[in-house]
């Protein structure tokens, strides 16, 4: 099983296409939208991760690119240096995605980085700085 993340760029005309309804039913692919930016008339955004075997990820994106989707891979990822944590609970403030979180009863901070979308939010939240983008 394959587990990518992408960013879709819809052009105004695509919409209100129903494109991730037939990467579900058509491509057998899992679909899980980690962001999305659309609004009718105007140029849509979604940051998607995929779940699914090889062939049918080639495949849907074909059918996503051959429908005028723009389609890029994410190719970058948050890293924390987490031995010099605090554990203040700063970025845990800015993170929606749940990507941070403050365990219970320790209150030490939880990363779970497959949660994170690389928004880029905690970066500026940690006084410490311990948080970096990592190009790959």
């Amino acid at each position: 099983m394959y587990i990518k993340r992408y960013v879709l760029t819809f052009p105004p005309d695509k919409v209100d296409e129903p494109l991730t309804y037939n990467l579900i039913k058509d491509y057998n692919m899992e679909v899980n939208i980690l962001k999305a930016d659309i609004n009718a008339g105007k140029e849509g955004k979604l940051l998607l991760e995929f779940r699914t075997g090889k062939d049918e990820m080639e495949r849907g994106l074909k059918y996503l690119k051959d429908k005028g989707i723009g389609v890029a891979p994410v190719s970058k990822q948050i890293s924390l240096q987490l031995e010099d944590c605090i554990h203040c609970g700063a970025c845990t403030a800015v993170c929606f995605t749940d990507a941070l979180t403050m365990k219970k009863p320790s209150w030490e901070l939880d990363f779970k980085p497959e949660k994170c979308i690389v928004c880029g939010l905690c970066l500026k939240a940690c006084p410490l700085n311990l948080f970096k983008i990592e190009f790959y």
